[in-house]
């Protein structure tokens, strides 16, 4: 091989590994976001608002996608998938925060928020912020609350309507521990149970009730088999957009931008979502005949409340946060 040839060669190789190379580095990056409800849930609503907002700003340099309904797992492992990096972003109900971030107990101490509105105020201020922030200690940042969840209980049949009428109702419940402390105040038997059984058991009677969001109560089909819904209000529980610090910290400061800019979108879209299927889901539970119970909440609250202290001396780390929502909420 000639001196020329082998320069020539030599230049022609070069070349196509720079070609190689832009081509390699002109491959989206994968973005993955996962949540446990339905395609027509308010969760959704912000995965597929960030999603869209983040493949456009992007410039097709990052391509995010939604996996509705549990296809990555349940909310417990889409966290721990998030903690270690194997998974990008979670919108996720806050009570299973609550396993590793204690200080998170404070939103399942019952009737702590009056209303939807007032909660969802403080999940957009300061004290919201600052809840946000405790996420890296956890390994995952905190991008941002949706709309909080209005808790009620629905029936097989029992009409509640008043604190006595709780008395030994076999109602499943989430896990947390104000859930449980709160229900067994008011007189209930909470009933451990996997969600996915819940449904089949209201049918057979296995347990008396369950609690959850109107949007929810209908998006799942438990309208097919309760027909009896109180609004109770004993819990708002938040909503939130986590992921992972490891992915998040790996983005340039222009694709941090991004995501900023999509979960702000996502967090205006799906508030306004949530509200409008709240309304469309006690819309339908008149039209198909579900007995929609307004119970004089004083004592309940009362009995509730009776619980608090019984909660902080429980969950020490959550009293900051406690006495700042009281003071806020005045």
């Amino acid at each position: 091989m000639t001196p020329r040839f082998a320069r020539l060669s030599t230049a022609l190789v070069l070349a196509f590994a720079l070609a190689g190379a832009g081509t390699a580095s002109a491959q989206p990056m994968e973005m993955s976001i996962g949540h446990v409800l339905t395609t027509t849930s308010h969760y959704h609503a912000a995965a597929a608002k960030f999603a869209e907002v983040v493949n456009q700003k992007s410039g097709g340099a990052i391509k995010a996608s939604v996996f509705p309904g549990g296809q990555l797992g349940g909310e417990v492992k889409m966290l721990q998938s998030a903690r270690t990096g194997t998974l990008d972003v979670v919108v996720t109900g806050e009570a299973p925060v609550e396993g590793f971030a204690k200080e998170y107990t404070v939103f399942s101490f019952p009737y702590l928020f009056s209303s939807l509105d007032q909660i969802n105020g403080v999940l957009q201020g300061p004290i919201g912020r600052e809840m946000l922030d405790l996420m890296p200690r956890y390994n995952l940042v905190g991008l941002g609350f949706i709309s909080a969840l209005e808790r009620n209980i629905f029936t097989n049949g029992k009409v509640v309507n008043k604190v006595e009428d709780m008395k030994g109702l076999k109602i499943r419940v989430i896990q947390g521990p104000g859930y449980v402390k709160a229900y067994q105040a008011l007189g209930a038997q909470p009933t451990p149970m996997a969600y996915t059984e819940l449904y089949t058991a209201l049918q057979n009677g296995a347990v008396d009730a369950a609690e959850n969001s109107p949007d929810v109560f209908l998006q799942d089909r438990f309208i097919e088999v309760s027909k009896t819904y109180a609004n109770l209000k004993i819990m708002y529980m938040p909503a939130l957009i986590v992921m992972s610090k490891a992915k998040y910290d790996a983005l340039s400061p222009a694709n941090q931008k991004i995501v900023k800019d999509a979960t702000a979108e996502a967090i205006t879209f799906a508030t306004a979502q949530y509200k409008k299927d709240y309304a469309d889901a006690f819309a339908a539970m008149k039209k198909t005949g579900v007995k929609i119970i307004d119970p004089d909440l004083k004592p309940f609250m009362q009995v509730g409340r009776s619980v608090h202290p019984e909660l902080l001396g429980e969950f020490p780390m959550a009293k900051p946060y406690y006495d700042k929502i009281v003071a806020a909420t005045k």
